[in-house]
């Protein structure tokens, strides 16, 4: 009897869950059969064989009708695998590499030249004197939320999103979530999956959190982000088709890319620019006992600074790829994501912890953008919104969508 992608299902989570025991960020989240669950360390040569063997089984399968993109799904997956397990086992790749074979993608090159000048147009705005990315930090002092006031603002700004969502995406009527506040952590903001459409938000206050970004972390965290993918992924595939290989996440995989880049879409489709200053000003500005006169002028320089988020990807690079020291990587950061040093610090450690990652928030959101608006040819908001819910319920890794 001739073996199916259900057959391989199995053998492939077990995999996941195998490679995770070798380190402890692999399995993003699980809600497959307590059982599939390793209890041993398998060495990581077997690991890898194991791998290769059904990376060929599932290339040799004669898929159904409705399983080409399952198949390809899979094998792009498999290939990510294989590369994870020869990382851990001491191969060295460039990011460039590395990206293309974890996450199905390479972020473009940066031209400096365009990067100083949208400094310069963020130069020309910020008040003040002195250098920018110490202005900037000034700046934003203007726009703390107050410790006291943080999971009022935030809870208000989950719930607006989540308002948002429901109305274009239908979720289970037992999805909920838990939001907890951390510390000593290198993300600003978290989401744990527990599987059954339940979710662990945790936002990290190491640091003052800007009044712009209590949706940023809602929508990418909760609705209609990782929140809602996990949610529909369990429904609609593990549940719904029985395609186990979706009841394991794998952190370092393809599947991250439309994960981070449909989290950070999602933010500009649930708010139009209008929308989203129209609620902040009339709600969270309140909420956290903020001035919002000047709120216009912030939202300009926050759009600026949107054109700067690959800057990030390139510091990664030159970094990683050991061309630059880990001091003249926190000075670029500081000065391309106008920051101070202590932010810089932070962000170099996710670098170090999640190496390639850091491209599927800016380039991943690019991708799924493209590939949304592409097929709503500019219809309305509904027809954005149910491409993009089709996308969640069917994912698709950077080179399927592109």
């Amino acid at each position: 009897m001739a073996l199916t992608l259900n057959d391989i299902a199995k053998e492939y989570v077990q995999l996941a869950l195998g490679i995770g025991l070798h380190h402890e960020h692999y399995i993003d989240a699980y809600f497959g059969p307590k059982e599939w669950k390793a209890e041993e360390k398998v060495p990581l040569e077997r690991l890898f064989e194991k791998a290769s063997t059904l990376y060929e089984m599932v290339k040799d399968i004669e898929e159904q009708e409705d399983e080409e993109l399952r198949k390809e799904f899979l094998l792009i997956h498999l290939q990510a695998m294989k590369t994870f397990i020869s990382q851990l086992n001491g191969e060295k790749l460039s990011f460039d590499k590395e990206s293309y074979y974890l996450y199905d993608a390479i972020s473009p090159a940066l031209n400096k030249e365009d990067l100083d000048k949208t400094l310069e147009e963020i130069n020309t705005l910020l008040p003040g004197e002195g250098e920018l990315h110490l202005r900037m930090d000034e700046y934003n002092k203007n726009f703390v939320i107050p410790k006291d006031k943080l999971d009022d603002v935030f809870c208000a700004a989950m719930n607006e999103s989540r308002r948002i969502t429901k109305k274009y995406i239908h979720l289970s009527e037992n999805e909920s979530f838990d939001i907890e506040y951390v510390s000593n952590k290198v993300w600003s903001g978290y989401n744990w999956y527990k599987g059954d459409n339940y979710s662990v938000i945790q936002l990290n206050t190491d640091f003052p959190m800007y009044i712009n970004r209590a949706i940023d972390l809602a929508s990418h965290e909760g609705y209609p982000g990782h929140h809602v993918f996990n949610s529909l992924i369990e429904e609609e595939l593990v549940k719904g088709k029985g395609w186990m290989e979706y009841s394991v996440y794998v952190l370092y995989s393809p599947l991250s890319l439309l994960a981070e880049g449909s989290a950070n879409y999602g933010i500009e489709l649930s708010y139009s620019k209008e929308n989203r200053m129209k609620f902040e000003k009339e709600v969270l500005f309140p909420l956290a006992n903020l001035n919002s006169d000047d709120a216009a002028l912030y939202y300009l320089i926050q759009e600026k600074l949107q054109k700067l988020s690959y800057a990030g990807n390139m510091v990664a690079q030159q970094y990683l790829d050991g061309t630059i020291s880990k001091d003249v990587a926190i000075q670029l950061l500081m000065k391309y994501s106008l920051t101070n040093i202590k932010r810089a610090t932070q962000r170099l450690a996710f670098i170090e912890a999640n190496r390639s990652y850091v491209i599927n928030y800016n380039l991943g959101q690019d991708i799924v953008k493209n590939y949304v608006e592409k097929y709503a040819e500019n219809e309305n908001e509904a027809t954005k919104w149910q491409i993009f819910s089709q996308l969640l319920s069917n994912p698709k890794t950077a080179s399927m969508m592109q």
